[in-house]
């Protein structure tokens, strides 16, 4: 499609008509209102990224201290500013102002440009998200988001993908081995975890038709409708609730993407002290804790995006005839967002960090093939629903995935019940070789025998006597019994 041969205003104020016409209250904007927005407006939309990005991770921060001091029966933050508001701001001046060490072993040009990298592609994947629909910014119509592409989502998979050579360049050029141990974990966290995420975004692509996240939006804005025994039911808009087994996936991957509790092994105070950045200090430590904290805040909305409706209010509000219109959407998509990110201070929280092996377990066996059964499933789905044979494709794909899951539920309650028979059967075996040594047929001595100690053991010849002195008599004045100085301790049968 040629954009430049539109004029600028053309599609938005057809998109507007069609929306008013339609009485739906809301402009959704679509690829063809990308692209003809006046340069000082595309440079307000990227400023207000930027500063939302800054300001999220300000509060974040605040907030996430705040929370987890009342889980653990504390206060949290609660000196500079009300409430502690000001307490990030003063750990960014401080960070800001503390001595910048460089130690002499770094490779310095890649370990100063490690944490940028890092940086930029959390900014630049934000640039897809949408925050609304179509409104006026100083008369001028324009979408809530500062661009759409037709495979949008995938360059956020392409900007986490660049964003990991930032913690691995910066864990090698640190010239230590517990930041090369660390950045090494990392790449290897963040690679299982974006194939099993990539995996949960297939069936969003399915049922969308699109790659595009203006169009993802669309797609969730109104369930279909079904007759059932002559009753019309209307199926969920969300592909949270649709596509529950994507939205699991991929709110677990989004927790291992951005390395937070339980799955922050690259840090790891037992194993590697602070893993890639141990040995940054000041604004280059800041930049990649800047850089944690956006990435979070972009999986979230990205899920929101995807998942839950994007910027559409949830029902009742629907009900209000401009819930979806104007600038009200904003404040819908910024509480889902809250909530999201409110889940991942809840994590932190409560969960223990796991175990490397468990990690990788998680992510290669059990996420990754889940994954690939059910894109294979919605596809069937999808082929069949396309051929008009109404809601039965569905109730029959539903009934084929709780006979699967019934499957492996009994498989892995048979695994763990013989798991626990072998455990107590050892238990019991120990148990009774502790009774009786003999238990089993072994024949195993008891281990307090006399001779363990030396007694009635002969000193062998010269033993414990001056030199030249010949020994005498078992049982003599050298002998070799309980009371004799020449008795020795024999550890071995």
């Amino acid at each position: 499609m040629n954009f430049l041969a539109v004029a600028p205003q053309a599609p938005i104020l057809h998109l507007v008509t069609n929306a008013a016409a339609a009485g739906t209250g809301s402009q959704d904007p679509t690829l063809a209102s990308f692209g003809h927005d006046p340069w000082w407006l595309i440079i307000l939309k990227a400023v207000f990224i930027f500063v939302f990005l800054l300001v999220m991770t300000l509060f974040l921060i605040w907030a996430e201290r705040r929370v987890i001091g009342r889980m653990q029966n504390r206060l949290g933050p609660n000196r500079a500013g009300p409430f502690g508001l000001l307490q990030s701001v003063a750990d960014g001046i401080k960070l800001g102002l503390k001595e910048d060490i460089v130690p002499l072993g770094v490779h310095k040009m890649v370990f100063i440009l490690a944490p940028l990298i890092a940086m930029t592609p959390a900014f630049i994947s934000f640039a897809i998200i949408p925050f609304g629909p179509i409104v006026s910014i100083f008369g001028t119509l324009t979408p809530l988001q500062l661009t759409d592409l037709p495979v949008a989502v995938l360059l956020v998979l392409a900007m986490s993908s660049i964003g990991v050579y930032g913690i691995v360049l910066g864990g090698w050029a640190s010239g230590s081995s517990y930041p090369l141990l660390g950045g090494l974990r990392s790449s290897a966290q963040v690679i299982s975890y974006e194939i099993a995420m990539a995996l949960s975004w297939v069936a969003v692509f399915l049922y969308a038709g699109s790659l595009s996240t203006s169009q993802i939006v669309a797609a969730q804005a109104h369930g279909s409708s079904f007759q059932l025994a002559g009753i019309t039911l209307h199926a969920p808009s969300w592909y949270a609730v649709l596509l529950l087994p994507s939205f699991l996936i991929y709110l677990v991957t989004m927790v291992g993407e951005t390395n937070r509790l339980p799955f922050d092994l690259p840090e790891g105070e037992g194993e590697i002290v602070g893993g890639f950045h141990t040995e940054y200090s000041s604004l280059k430590f800041a930049l990649f804790y800047l850089a944690e904290y956006i990435n979070m805040t972009t999986v979230a909305a990205l899920a929101t995006t995807l998942f839950l409706g994007g910027w559409r209010a949830v029902w009742p509000i629907t009900i209000w005839p401009g819930a979806n219109s104007g600038w009200w959407p904003m404040l819908w998509f910024l509480v889902k967002l809250l909530i999201l990110l409110f889940a991942f201070v809840w994590l932190r929280g409560t969960l223990p960090r796991v175990r490397y092996d468990q990690l990788m377990k998680l992510g290669w066996k059990i996420l990754i093939p889940i994954g690939l059964a059910w894109i294979l499933l919605v596809a069937s789905v999808r082929s069949i629903h396309r051929a008009g044979t109404g809601p039965v494709p569905y109730f029959i794909a539903g009934l084929v995935f709780v006979v699967l899951f019934a499957l492996w539920w009994a498989w892995d309650a048979g695994v763990q019940r013989r798991r626990s028979a072998d455990e107590a059967r050892q238990a019991a075996d120990m148990a009774a070789m502790e009774r009786d040594p003999m238990a089993g047929g072994f024949p195993v001595p008891p281990f307090d025998l006399p001779h363990y100690h030396g007694v009635g053991v002969p000193p062998s010849p010269g033993a414990g006597l001056p030199g030249g002195m010949p020994a005498g008599p078992v049982g003599g004045t050298h002998g070799g019994d309980a009371t004799s100085g020449a008795a020795k301790e024999v550890t071995g049968a």
